[in-house]
């Protein structure tokens, strides 16, 4: 069948050879005569010939005007082409740009109020320490988190904005932190410490823990290494865990708290943890030494608003304010016997080691073991104390909320105030262990403590 196309094509193409026709003879004139065409001879150049015009699908010659309908359908299709690559990589650019944006919004949005997770594989760690390769290999396993050489960075949230120095407190968003400055030769001075009271203790197993303060935790690193200074704890206590003898085992407590720092673990008006961040202490104590922790789920949760803590006294006339604590403890369920040697020498037994009369104020932290006390001593009857053991803690007020939870794995826990002991018992340590019948003695330090000698010489006063 003929197209539309094919007919007018041939229709311009008459129209075109009419227009170039030599025009008719007039009728009755000779018509002029046509010389035939002559044959090719050898060695004579060739005729000419016209090339053949293209047909087209019905047969008929393909014009110019065909030609130039395809030339612009060719372009068409060329400009379409190009329109779509063009705006393909536009859309390219702008799916890579949206994500780019939102990735620079979730990096800057960490201090929002989305709740953030603690990477357990992070390598680089705040302050310089980083892990090995075969360290990082343990790392999301007890067995990693407890390695005395390796310590998580926390993921701390930021809201970018700066706070205030006030003597050595530094309170920003209403919370006091306590700066640190300890460096690798106090470190050495712990260990080297731990280290000669433990050679004195024969025949006994020997713990140490030091026990990071709040800084650590929630005081971004912008903040403490450009608008005010302190030196990174995790450095520090990974030093002296370093320099410690085969006979005395590190608790690395720190990941444990970084694992946990977005909860409760630290008061944001007083220096000390909460009775949360010493059971995550007791946590680690028990998993290194494979003891069936406690579970908070099976005791009795209690709680005293309105602590007002040590920072308050360090502000005061500053115009600087603190967010008021609530103090948490959980009574056990099982059967507790809590005997204080108060420092006149007297004593008193009680069936509980929190002082449930600790009302609000400055001194509601005295609800664990009823304060600083030369010697206390709990008796247990928790179904997991092992039968004859008696541990030991060697401790100042850090101490305090932690000493009850191991009443959990020890029939009998003493807990000794190294600044108070030496002066109202009359004994030395290792004396008054071999007359209790003591088999394990933990040293738990406030990392304050561990890097101030007047606190390791109150401590080596005891032996």
């Amino acid at each position: 069948m003929v197209s539309r196309e094919d007919l007018d094509n041939f229709d311009d193409s008459i129209d075109r050879r009419r227009r170039s026709a030599p025009s008719q003879p007039q009728r009755g004139s000779a018509a002029p005569r046509r010389t035939p065409p002559q044959p090719h001879r050898s060695g004579s150049q060739p005729q000419q010939r016209r090339p053949r015009p293209n047909n087209g699908a019905s047969g008929r010659p393909v014009y110019r005007n065909a030609s130039a309908r395809r030339r612009r359908e060719a372009q068409r299709k060329r400009r379409l082409r190009n329109r779509a690559i063009i705006l393909g990589i536009g859309a390219a650019l702008l799916i890579l740009i949206i994500v780019l944006f939102s990735l620079m919004i979730r990096g800057c949005s960490s201090g929002s109020g989305s709740k953030e997770k603690v990477s357990t594989d992070t390598i680089q760690q705040q302050g310089g320490v980083t892990a090995t390769p075969d360290e990082a290999a343990n790392t999301g396993t007890a067995e990693g988190d407890l390695s005395p050489t390796y310590f998580k960075t926390p993921v701390i949230k930021d809201d970018n904005t700066n706070g205030e120095l006030c003597y050595s407190i530094y309170v920003w968003n209403k919370t006091g932190y306590e700066l640190f400055g300890g460096d690798d030769a106090h470190s050495k001075t712990y260990a080297d410490t731990i280290n000669t009271l433990a050679a004195k203790l024969p025949g006994i197993k020997v713990y140490d823990m030091i026990i990071p303060n709040h800084t650590e935790f929630g005081l971004p690193e912008r903040l403490k290494s450009g608008d005010v200074v302190s030196t990174s704890q995790a450095d520090s206590i990974k030093a002296a865990y370093s320099g410690l003898d085969k006979n005395v085992t590190p608790i690395n407590v720190y990941n444990y708290l970084a694992d946990h720092n977005e909860e409760y673990i630290y008061f944001k008006s007083d220096h000390h943890w909460t009775g949360l961040g010493a059971y995550y202490a007791y946590k680690a104590f028990a998993d290194t030494n494979k003891m069936t922790p406690l579970k908070l789920e099976d005791c009795t949760e209690k709680t005293i608003d309105g602590f007002t803590g040590s920072f308050n006294g360090n502000i005061e006339g500053s115009g600087l304010t603190l967010d008021t604590d609530s103090v948490h403890y959980w009574e056990f369920p099982y059967a507790t016997e809590m005997t204080l040697t108060y420092a006149t020498g007297a004593t008193e037994t009680y069936d509980s080691p929190y002082y449930s009369g600790a009302s609000e104020g400055s001194l509601t932290y005295g609800v664990f073991i009823f304060g600083d006390n030369p010697l206390t001593v709990i008796k247990s009857q928790s179904e997991n104390a092992e039968k004859g053991k008696k541990l030991v803690i060697v401790k100042e007020s850090y101490g305090n909320a932690l000493a009850p939870y191991f009443t959990n794995n020890y029939e009998e826990v003493h807990v000794v105030d190294f600044r108070y002991f030496s002066g109202t018992v009359g004994k030395t340590l290792p004396s008054y262990c071999v007359e209790n019948g003591i088999t394990d003695v933990l040293f738990a330090n406030g990392v304050m403590s561990a890097n101030t000698q007047l606190q390791l010489d109150s401590i080596s006063g005891m032996f």
